[in-house]
């Protein structure tokens, strides 16, 4: 039995919950406090939020509303977006975020990750990093919410952010991102078999055939999932939804410890 984790992954802009395709056109699917009562109510183990708007305005996180959110959620919740200093680090954690998401910050300085980790322990901090496939087919990454092409190989960043310390990297294709279409399963296999750091695969997911392949072919740790989560049927109606441990269990996705 696996033990990947299957986590739903909220996209943050404003007050309320968008989702997205390729990073762009975002479509405003509801209230989070209200999603993640629905997530309670589902038995979830774990949500991933991103404000996806904070770090292009330039502001950092909205602790008051990240706090309510928090306050709702039955589950571990990680907070990601606009996160700039180990202060802000500190007050997500004051305000209930079991675990810190650094996307574009960790690319500009290093040492908040290697701080990061040192204050608060390598498992509370996850590496987010955005790949986008070029014109060439090469791999490159991008931060500012996908407007910022770095030219950085993701494989070779992400041994360094192992290095520093980071309990989780999370690796999301803004090519696949809000497609459905499943992921990147030679990329992920790739990145997987060349850096240790437990690995979360995000953008692409549909059905739970495309988790099944994602954990069974790229060995990743964890599964994060949006539209596939919050949209229901050919006209992605909005409908908040979450496998049940049956469905898991049969794809051997249930978690040991569930």
């Amino acid at each position: 039995m696996l033990t990947s984790r299957v986590i739903p992954c909220l996209l943050l802009r404003g007050r309320g919950l968008y989702k997205t395709v390729r990073f762009s056109n975002p479509k405003y699917v509801g209230d989070p406090v209200n999603a993640v009562k629905i997530f309670n109510e589902k038995e979830v183990d774990e949500i991933l939020l991103l404000d996806i708007a904070a770090t292009p305005e330039r502001r950092e996180p909205n602790y008051e509303l990240i706090g309510d959110i928090a306050s709702e959620c039955f589950m571990p919740l990680t907070y990601g977006g606009g996160v700039t200093s180990i202060e802000q680090v500190r007050r997500l954690h004051r305000v209930g975020i079991e675990k810190v998401c650094l996307n574009t910050a960790a690319f500009q300085d290093r040492r908040l990750v290697k701080e990061s980790c040192d204050s608060f322990g390598g498992s509370s901090i996850v590496a987010c990093i955005d790949i986008k496939k070029s014109f060439f087919g090469k791999y490159e990454v991008w931060i500012n919410s996908g407007k910022t092409n770095t030219k950085e190989d993701p494989i070779r960043y992400a041994g360094e952010l192992a290095r520093l310390g980071v309990g989780e990297i999370m690796v999301n294709s803004i090519d696949r991102d809000g497609t459905m279409s499943g992921f990147d399963l030679s990329f992920l296999k790739s990145i997987c078999s060349a850096v240790d750091t437990p690995m979360i695969a995000c953008g692409g997911a549909g059905t739970l055939e495309h988790l099944s392949e994602v954990i069974g072919t790229a060995k990743v740790n964890a599964v994060a999932v949006g539209s596939m989560f919050v949209f229901h049927g050919k006209h992605k109606a909005v409908l908040i939804n979450y496998p049940t441990l049956s469905q898991l269990e049969e794809l051997q996705l249930a978690n040991v410890s569930s």
